[in-house]
């Protein structure tokens, strides 16, 4: 150290003096433009310039060639927290690498997600873990661990996690309000970031588009009232893209970006990412709250803080003491063997009745067939980084069997496209064009690629190109050329076979074809699924370019899309998927039928599914494969659970998609090189039936997820079966002072080495209130040699067996009796052991004491939660649109709709009892009271407030003694939010 040198540069100094110095010597010009995604450098001081924000949910995203690891979901179905640790490692040793030859490349990752997995018709399900909060922050805090690093100081990389907070839909994602009540908050959503943050792993969050009981997440009191309570550490609170813009724009929750702005950074927001490289309008903004008095400059201090906290973790100020500044590994034969290795511990034996492992096929003479649409395909996903390797099901079958042995048929439809002069669709020969791979060059925001437009565009002639059509469901196609090339639409409208897969923000490749007739009158959309319409509608088809919106037509230029003059159509089939598929499965011994998604169309960030069904194009396929050949096996790659009736099918598995080594890892796992041992990490419901609403977030209520869920699921989450058998014994519980004690042996009973993923689950055997039918308190996934035994131990803290008491607000453990339930699976339960809980009894609510905040409510119909206020508090109202059957119609001065509220167990008092009911309300409407489900014997009309903020108080006599359930009932559009009583 000279004496010019400042203290921010001192490595000798604690980073908290080092960062006062540094902010000291910024201007309050340069500390405002730091809270832009895009941070400048300050160069009079050498600092550099700073992104937050590097996409690394399964491997290095959007910059160029990087490991491609199992989509997350497949992370979360090794159950392997060791494993996923490891992946964390690569990944984060990539990005450091990456990062030295292009500094595009950032540090600040924002990974893992750790939204559960609630409902699976989410298009984000692939992005998720688990359903289960326990299994989540597990596996997120193995994938953080491993991002960080284990130095002390010095991390590798930063992780975020996302998205703050329940936020489990596509659909009105940026509007729409998630209505979480507190047991659910405490025991189900806020868990998984909880555990995660608690164990020092984390740099920050990201908070998710969606508002919760009515307010933005970017504007939370749980940021500040929840998260940075968890920990000591400075955490970073990155907005997700565009967020802070819709405060405003979409959610209209603010009037102006200033207060907005104000009120996001105030709530606990330290980096703005908004308008993508451009700074200034988030600057402008923040200037703006800071010349009208909504900011001071201890609030942008606080955030700018939090920023350079992660930075001087990242080492950039002391770049010779940096561990990690010289890392350069990157696609290591260690990288490629963990991306294998993953990918075989993902995946998952649903069902076999003997026919798998493949290896004891009876001789060397039999023949395999590998059919379906993802029989040669290795999916990417939005996250996904570019494949620098890659590995289909045939392929790797090819590699472990012979391509002598094996037989394909991809199962797509032939077709021509005849015009309304005669003519074909043609796509011209493009032999000198150089095969590009989308993103392959890298980009910071990926959504701005664009579209080929050096190829030529399709063209009219006699005979035309003969295409491979695929229906992904719902009527969405793809159409393909026969060098590969899918049909997409560039910026100048034109059609060309120019994409190597479908893919992009807005996915360019994707059309549905329409009963002429239709444009016009608006019709519904025809479908492959209609089949036997295509190329015999008696007006013909208009094939509509999804990305666009617009028709396919035929000009003097070539083929485009165009909002006027749409071609009339016909499809002619020149070969249908299923007959190439049942011929192909004739003639072998074995048939692996590859169904599953394409993970940028039907269910993907943006877009939700509608149906758990297998798409009818590929059932199909799989119908026709298993009438030819009943030695059929189903394997299912997709991000997400599909309802499929196994009962005909001997052998059934599911994979996510598995990253660059897919194919050889399912080729091994089918031939029994590797037992399987994936788990399910969420339910596989049997229908559509069987969901609640998709903006249903009350998981109690509903009896969501493998927690509540009383029905049959198709397979329960932790099913997964394995070419070994175990038997589980030795089943020892002890209650210590403060955990319990636990061990168990689990045996291989079979003559397989194999892997086996033991659950332990609990059960409240007398809960006061209603709790988990089970709950997964730990696993662990353990390698066992045949005839071997492992004895398991584990030490449960008794904080796992609380739950969230409404009535005081806080968690704690009820006394009595808790079943521990050993298996291998949440239904095959092998070993059970009753222990008894000391705790805090269960006593009623005081009311006359306390009263009743309208949130804490034990059951509903029909009610949402909503803001008290814009800063804090929830008060209840009834669900927009949600209209009772009372009577209720409107013409009281209400809008008819309604909600119930069940409070159990309140104590009015002794004999005196209560002699008033005092609420506070605002809208317009009225309130009914009644005990145990009787009469109603209290009403309060509540006057129209002047806004929903505009709380007033109404009181009218009630009286009640002793210990009832008190019912409540909204007319109206009141939001309630206390209710009080007094003698």
């Amino acid at each position: 150290m000279t004496a010019q040198t400042p203290l921010f540069r001192d490595s000798q100094l604690p980073f908290a003096k080092r960062i006062d110095d540094l902010l000291s010597r910024l201007t309050l010009e340069e500390r405002v433009a730091m809270l832009h995604q895009f941070g400048p450098a300050v160069e009079r001081h050498g600092v550099a310039a700073f992104r937050t924000g590097q996409e690394a949910l399964h491997g290095v995203a959007w910059m160029g060639p990087a490991t491609v690891f199992p989509q997350a979901v497949g992370l979360g179905a090794t159950w392997n927290d060791e494993l996923v640790r490891r992946v964390g490692e690569a990944v984060s040793t990539e990005a450091r690498a990456m990062r030295s030859r292009d500094d595009r490349v950032g540090l600040n990752v924002w990974a893992p997600t750790v939204n559960l997995l609630r409902h699976p018709l989410w298009g984000r399900n692939e992005e998720g873990y688990s359903e289960d909060p326990k299994l989540t922050s597990a596996i997120a805090t193995a994938y953080t661990r491993g991002l960080r690093g284990d130095h002390p100081a010095y991390w590798r990389t930063a992780p975020v996690l996302k998205h703050w907070l329940a936020h489990n839909n596509e659909t009105d994602r940026a509007t729409a309000s998630s209505s979480v009540r507190p047991r659910v908050l405490h025991e189900y959503d806020l868990r998984a970031f909880r555990e995660t943050v608690e164990a020092g792993t984390v740099a920050g969050v990201m908070p998710a588009y969606n508002l919760v009981n009515g307010r933005p997440n970017h504007v939370s009191p749980y940021l500040r009232e929840q998260l940075r309570t968890w920990t000591d550490q400075d955490l970073l609170v990155c907005s997700d893209a565009g967020a802070p813009s819709n405060l405003v724009d979409s959610e209209h929750y603010f009037d102006t970006h200033e207060e907005a702005t104000a009120a996001s950074l105030i709530a606990g927001v330290d980096s703005f990412t908004d308008h993508g490289t451009d700074s200034s309008q988030i600057v402008e903004r923040l200037q703006g709250a800071l010349d009208q008095g909504l900011l001071t400059e201890s609030d942008i201090d606080a955030a700018v803080r939090r920023q350079l906290a992660v930075r001087f973790r990242l080492g950039e100020f002391d770049p010779r003491l940096d561990p990690y500044a010289d890392t350069k590994d990157f696609d290591t034969p260690a990288h490629r063997a963990l991306a294998r290795e993953a990918a075989e511990q993902a995946i998952v034996l649903l069902k076999n009745d003997g026919l798998l492992p493949l290896r004891d096929l009876p001789d060397q003479d039999t023949r395999i067939a590998v059919v379906g649409l993802l029989a040669d395909e290795c999916k990417l996903d939005w996250y996904s980084g570019t494949l620098i390797h890659r590995s289909t099901p045939l392929e790797g079958l090819y590699e472990r069997f012979g391509a002598d042995r094996v037989d394909f048929a991809e199962g797509v439809d032939r077709v021509r496209v005849k015009t309304s002069a005669g003519t074909y669709l043609s796509v011209p020969s493009a032999d000198d064009a150089t095969d590009e791979v989308r993103g392959a060059e890298g980009a910071l925001d990926p959504a701005l690629l664009a579209g080929r437009t050096d190829l030529p565009p399709l063209t009219t002639d006699t005979t035309g190109t003969e295409l491979a059509l695929i229906d992904w469901g719902g009527g969405v196609l793809t159409l393909r050329a026969p060098d590969g090339r899918y049909l997409s639409v560039a910026d100048d409208g034109f059609v060309r076979a120019s994409a190597d897969q479908p893919g992009g923000w807005v996915v360019q490749e994707t059309f549905r074809l329409e009963p002429h007739g239709s444009h016009d009158s608006h019709g519904t959309h025809e479908s492959q699924e209609s089949r036997e319409s295509h190329g015999s509608h008696a007006g013909g088809h208009l094939l509509k370019h999804v990305g666009t919106g617009r028709y396919v037509s035929v000009t003097a230029d070539g083929v485009k899309v165009a909002a006027e003059n749409p071609e009339i159509l016909e499809l002619e089939i020149t070969e249908r998927g299923e007959d190439t598929v049942a011929r192909t499965a004739a003639a072998a011994d074995v048939v692996l039928v590859v169904a599953g998604n394409d993970p940028h169309i039907n269910g993907r960030e943006t877009e939700d599914r509608t149906t758990l069904a297998l798409p009818a194009h590929q059932q199909r396929l799989l119908e026709a494969a298993r009438a030819a050949n009943p030695r059929t096996a189903l394997v299912i790659t997709s991000s997400y659970p599909y309802a499929t009736d196994p009962t005909d099918l001997p052998a059934v598995l599911w994979t996510a998609h598995g990253g660059q080594a897919a194919g050889a890892a399912l080729a091994r796992v089918l031939a029994g090189d590797v037992s399987p041992a994936g788990r399910l990490p969420q339910t596989w419901y049997a229908s559509d039936a069987d969901l609640p609403d998709l903006l249903d977030y009350d998981v109690i209520g509903s009896r969501q997820t493998y927690l509540y869920f009383e029905g049959t699921p198709l397979f329960p989450f932790g099913h997964g079966l394995s070419y070994a058998s175990f038997e589980y014994g030795n089943l020892v519980a002890h209650v210590g002072e403060n955990s319990v004690h636990v061990t168990f042996t689990v045996t291989n009973t079979g003559s397989t080495p194999a892997d086996e993923v033991a659950q332990l689950y609990s059960r409240a055997v007398t809960p006061s209130v209603s709790r988990p039918r089970r709950e997964l308190l730990a696993h662990r996934r353990v390698h066992v040699l045949p005839s071997a035994s492992t004895e398991l131990t584990f030490e449960l803290p008794l904080s796992a067996f609380e739950f969230w008491d409404v009535v005081h607000g806080i968690r704690r453990v009820e006394p009595g009796p808790y079943e521990l339930l050993v298996g291998a699976s949440s239904e095959d339960i092998r070993l059970r052991a009753t222990i008894e809980l000391d705790g805090t009894p269960t006593t009623p609510r005081p009311v006359l004491e306390l009263g009743l905040n309208a949130v804490d409510f034990d059951e509903q119909r029909g009610a949402e939660i909503v803001d008290r206020t814009k800063l804090s508090g929830d008060a209840v109202t009834p669900a927009h649109g949600n209209h009772g059957n009372d009577g209720t119609d409107g013409t009281d001065g209400t809008d008819g709709s309604t909600a119930e509220l069940v409070y159990r167990g309140c104590d009015f008092g002794p004999a005196t009892g209560t002699g008033t009911v005092t609420v506070e309300v605002s809208g317009e409407g009225s309130l009914e009271l009644a005990l145990d489900g009787g009469p109603v014997i209290a009403r309060l009309d509540v006057p129209a407030t002047q806004g929903p903020y505009d709380y007033t108080t109404v009181v009218t006599p009630f009286s009640a003694t002793g210990v009832h359930d008190l019912h409540i009932g909204l007319r109206g559009p009141v939001r309630l939010a206390h209710v009080g009583f007094s003698g």
